[in-house]
């Protein structure tokens, strides 16, 4: 499959955003390089004016519009980061916008995108994900004449996205063995993986995505766009339900592999990233850097010594979410569990709980009642938060050597959904 997209397209974008941006750092990552055995580099899209790559690919589209275009506005659907850049794009430009957010995206990210339009933008909320948000827009711009802005599925917002890897080549003197870029869309994968293959075919680009949306793997083992079922909105800059078809084959066309991971290992990096490095990122910014965890380093490319570099792609992160973090962090790790214990309706049934089932370094961290005077039992759901996740057999084993009913609650249940 053709690409629709040439490296001579972002070139373009990049003397476009020449006087608008300065280069975002490439920072390297201590924590990373020692665990890995490779020289690994940040490169800090966080640092943009609105915290992400997605500025690069609105301004880029938005700045080509005709006289006529411009006029008649601009419409825009995101779960946060684009829409920040497209109205970022258009109070620098004077061109009115409406933007569509889906209801998942953070308070934080709305109340952004509202500061950084001003009188240029108009924000409306509704839809469950990307996908749903996306469909308004493109309603409006039927109805209105406006002109949709991509996040991602236009040659012109996938130049600006893929100046990301013409900048890292500039500031390091060289290309790096191995690069690791988010997915959602796939925007950013296909205009940088595009760059790399015509300029430095040697250069590996890899695309990370979550595990809970990982629509630009199902594409590619389609070999086509296809819409995924069910998307865990934890990722909302990465959930997305079907990418697009100028992206996909952008992707296809370079044959950049795509990974999946795990939600939790996002928020174990996206903790890691915070409590080391003291860089705040959003969960779809630690895509990148937690793969270097949560993937075989063989299946990643990355060998000893070698130049690897990650982008971090925004710090959006509501700090209200960081209490959900935690907890999808400790369940990943196996230090957070929940079980269903049917207590006795007797004196000193907890204390025993607490003295025979309990190890020493295991702390209840949930624990809800609900009292039946009419029955010889009461249920309880417990959490646990084990002091290592090697604790989890020895408690198990007293579990079932205790005369208490204890029902473990697994991740995979429907039932923990409602926890979590």
């Amino acid at each position: 499959m053709s690409s629709p997209i040439r490296a001579e397209d972002v070139e373009a974008a990049a003397v476009l955003l020449h006087d608008l941006l300065d280069p975002t750092p490439l920072q390297p990552s201590a924590r990373h390089s020692t665990a890995t055995g490779a020289h690994v580099l940040l490169k800090r899209e966080d640092l943009q004016p609105v915290r992400s790559y997605k500025l690069r690919g609105a301004y880029t589209l938005i700045a080509r519009l005709s006289p006529e275009q411009r006029a008649k506005g601009v419409v825009a659907a995101s779960a946060g980061n684009h829409a920040q850049g497209v109205a970022y794009a258009c109070a620098r430009l004077g061109v009115q916008a409406r933007i569509y957010l889906p209801r998942t995206t953070p308070r934080q990210k709305r109340d952004r995108v509202a500061a950084l339009g001003g009188e240029h933008v108009e924000v409306v909320v509704g839809g469950d994900v990307y996908d749903d948000a996306a469909a308004s827009a493109l309603r409006h711009a039927r109805e209105s004449g406006a002109t949709v802005v991509p996040a991602f599925d236009h040659v012109d917002t996938m130049a600006g996205q893929g100046t990301v890897a013409r900048e890292v080549v500039e500031q390091l003197g060289r290309a790096p063995d191995v690069v690791l870029v988010p997915v959602g869309g796939g925007g950013l994968l296909g205009g940088m993986a595009t760059w790399f293959a015509e300029h430095h075919p040697a250069t590996r680009v890899v695309g990370i995505e979550p595990s809970g949306a990982a629509s630009m793997s199902a594409a590619l083992e389609a070999g086509r766009p296809v819409a995924i079922g069910d998307v865990d909105p934890f990722v909302d800059g990465a959930a997305v339900r079907e990418v697009g078809a100028l992206t996909y084959a952008a992707v296809s066309a370079t044959d950049a592999p795509v990974h999946s991971i795990a939600e939790g290992a996002v928020a174990v990096e996206m903790l890691a990233l915070y409590q080391t490095e003291g860089i705040v990122t959003e969960p779809a910014g630690s895509l990148a850097t937690a793969a270097l965890a949560a993937i075989d380093l063989d299946e990643l490319g990355i060998a000893p010594g070698s130049t690897v570099v990650a982008v971090v792609s925004g710090g959006n992160n509501d700090v209200s979410r960081y209490a959900e973090v935690v907890e999808k962090a400790l369940v990943h790790q196996g230090r957070k569990h929940y079980f269903l214990v049917d207590f006795p309706q007797e004196p000193g049934a907890l204390r025993r709980f607490l003295d025979e089932v309990l190890g020493p370094d295991d702390d209840i961290a949930l624990f809800e009642y609900v009292k039946r005077s009419n029955r010889e039992t009461g249920p309880a759901l417990v959490g646990v938060e084990l002091g290592a996740p090697e604790d989890l057999d020895p408690l198990l084993r007293r579990m079932e050597a205790s005369p208490v009913r204890i029902e473990r609650i697994r991740p995979s249940s429907p039932l923990f959904r409602f926890i979590q």
